[in-house]
């Protein structure tokens, strides 16, 4: 029996071993790989490979340059919008300046009327801004906008309510720009 397993194991490896004008790297169970058909595929894939990466550097260029141009649309927009907001503000200052050049020459009146015209072509331009003045005399008290510095009790008063206005507030839609200062009374 010994002898049978030795033959069997000898015909094994010797079906192993490649026989002559047999090429080694050969196999029956392997499909036999073409030199030229590697090559063409190695070719095709390193070109797909280069648009691949082309693709991607165009895209991150791309982003790169929306993600300045964003940047400078933010800049221009702002610096746009303080420019808007100055233009409505210097014809008042003309104004002032003119008030300011009859001081010396005009009586009070004329001087407490252009001023009133001058208060005038603010508060139309603060609405032209959307802006509107809060804080009258007599309003009721909220902490949320008003800025209360003083406090008097008076008896004959409704209790909180505004009674001097030292500074109007200004908001803009919910924006508070500024609270107004007021003294509370009661």
């Amino acid at each position: 029996m010994k002898n049978k397993e030795k033959i069997k194991e000898t015909e094994e490896t010797t079906e192993a071993i490649p026989s002559e004008g047999q090429d080694p790297q050969q196999n029956d169970s392997e499909p036999c790989f073409d030199a030229e058909a590697l090559q063409a595929e190695l070719a095709s894939a390193t070109a797909a490979l280069a648009e691949e990466k082309d693709k991607y550097l165009r895209m991150a260029a791309e982003y790169d340059n929306y993600r300045r141009r964003a940047a400078k649309e933010r800049e221009t927009v702002y610096s746009d919008a303080y420019a808007d907001a100055l233009m409505q503000i210097l014809p008042v200052i003309d104004n002032l300046e003119r008030a300011a050049g009859f001081g010396d020459v005009g009586d009070a009146k004329q001087l407490a009327d252009g001023v009133n015209m001058i208060l005038n072509q603010f508060g139309d331009v603060l609405k032209k801004m959307g802006i509107e003045s809060f804080g009258e005399k007599g309003d009721a008290f909220d902490p949320n906008i008003h800025n209360a510095i003083m406090h008097e009790e008076d008896p004959e008063q409704v209790e909180s309510v505004l009674g001097d206005v030292f500074q109007k507030g200004y908001r803009r839609g919910d924006k508070i720009i500024r609270c107004a200062m007021v003294k509370v009374i009661n």
